[in-house]
């Protein structure tokens, strides 16, 4: 009973942070929109492979090291902040650059790899998506818990991580959204872009604080 507790818990959690709009959302609706809905779905499946390295981490102890160490949380901030704001100034300098419609239709492997990695290192260049893991997994998990409970959790973190984004993905890969996208292409994507450059440029400046 504890352990359905807490794994509820948890789940509900993060759920919360999910579902909220970050860089991650912003990474995965531009990849189904303006690539293919197989290119969102490996996103998707790259953001919950990042999601399970958070899990583990939070599960070996992360909350403790980031306590002990407060300048490792800096560094990850920096780095992970440079890195999307990195991510959106490629989305915005491509921003007038014409998308052929028969690119849409490739599913090549190497396509779909680099959606994938891209879904993962978006996710996993967001410290304080590391610290939502950490504190709610810190708050929640019960005083011993068995390897069962641990795989369990993990295996429900990655559902609900790809899962969600999988949704997304769907959603906008249709044609309607997709028709709008090509016809406002260029604003889409300078708003996209200019929204990771914020985010990365507000995380890292934080450092200083």
């Amino acid at each position: 009973m504890q352990d359905l507790t807490a794994l509820f818990g948890i789940l509900a959690a993060l759920t919360v942070g999910v579902v909220s709009p970050g860089p991650s959302f912003v990474m995965v609706a531009r990849t189904a929109v303006c690539a293919s809905r197989r290119e969102g779905i490996a996103a998707a499946l790259g953001m919950g492979a990042g999601g399970v390295v958070f899990a583990v981490a939070a599960l070996f102890g992360l909350h403790a090291l980031l306590l002990a160490v407060p300048s490792l949380y800096l560094v990850l901030k920096l780095i992970g902040g440079l890195y999307l704001a990195y991510l959106g100034y490629r989305i915005w300098a491509s921003a007038e650059r014409p998308l052929m419609i028969g690119n849409l239709a490739e599913r090549s492997a190497t396509r779909t790899t680099r959606a994938l990695a891209l879904g993962f290192t978006t996710q996993i260049s967001n410290p304080k998506t590391a610290i939502v893991y950490a504190s709610v997994f810190a708050a929640f998990l019960p005083g011993a818990q068995s390897l069962a409970f641990d795989v369990t959790l993990v295996v429900l973190v990655f559902l609900v991580e790809a899962g969600w984004y999988a949704l997304v993905a769907l959603a906008l890969a249709s044609a309607q959204p997709r028709g709008v996208y090509l016809r406002c292409k260029t604003g889409v994507d300078r708003l996209a872009g200019g929204v990771m450059i914020g985010l990365g440029l507000k995380l890292a400046s934080s450092v200083q604080r």
